[in-house]
């Protein structure tokens, strides 16, 4: 594992990916910075860090033979790694809310970006971006953030975290191609925020609907039941869970 330290960066994503482009990056290469400018989460979402107080990490990681249908294995593999690492030190009631934020007793503390780079009908290599509170405890209007500090009361180190969560993800990414799908796709189901609960949901045209998280699709879709549909599927941008 190589891990580059940057004091101030405007993306880790974006910086990991010029230099994927511009050098034979080694893999499991990882780009650390104590503090983001300008970081971005799903859809376009800004991340709030803080300097020293928060993890901002970028993990270069190469495939051989993963197929392209079998891409969102990744985000799967990536966030449960990341809530076990996080259960190691005792947070409480840690769930994935779909796709792939990372939750703590119903709150937000941690989000995941990942930018697959195809090559023919395979993903030649993920760039992975992860930001985590850890000891924060100011998040101005953001009712549904949280940190670590926060969840339990103590201070942690960032350095036992991110190599807690380092070991974790690269672990599970190790050979992802020759893992079984089903069985960590019904792991992942088992983590997943709200399911089996009646939730409220949003679409992009604000109308809100009630439904029940069943679990996801083979290619990561969100699957609610309706009240017209037992298992109507969603994409990212079409739905949003409100709670």
């Amino acid at each position: 594992m190589n891990i580059i330290k940057l004091s101030a960066i405007d993306s880790t994503n974006s910086y990991l990916k010029q230099l994927a482009k511009e050098t034979n990056l080694k893999d499991e290469t990882v780009v650390l910075t104590n503090r983001q400018l300008s970081g971005r989460g799903q859809m376009g979402n800004g991340w709030l860090s803080r300097k020293g107080q928060s993890l901002t990490f970028s993990m270069f990681k190469v495939f051989d033979g993963l197929q392209t249908e079998r891409q969102f294995m990744i985000s799967m593999a990536v966030s449960l790694a990341i809530v076990k690492a996080l259960k190691s030190f005792n947070l409480p009631q840690m769930a994935i809310k779909w796709p792939n934020d990372i939750l703590s007793a119903n709150r937000k503390i941690g989000g995941i970006l990942i930018e697959n780079v195809l090559e023919g009908s395979s993903i030649k290599y993920s760039i992975i971006g992860i930001g985590l509170n850890v000891n924060e405890t100011n998040f101005p209007n953001l009712p549904q953030a949280s940190s670590m500090k926060l969840e339990t009361g103590k201070i942690f180190q960032l350095e036992e975290v991110l190599d807690a969560i380092l070991k974790n993800v690269f672990k599970n990414l190790k050979n992802l191609s020759t893992l079984d799908f089903s069985e960590m796709k019904q792991l992942y189901e088992n983590n997943l925020f709200r399911k089996e609960m009646v939730s409220v949901f949003e679409t992009p045209e604000e109308l809100r609907f009630n439904g029940i998280i069943k679990g996801v699709s083979d290619i990561g879709e969100l699957l609610v039941e309706t009240e017209n549909d037992p298992s109507k599927k969603f994409q990212l941008k079409e739905i949003k869970l409100i709670y």
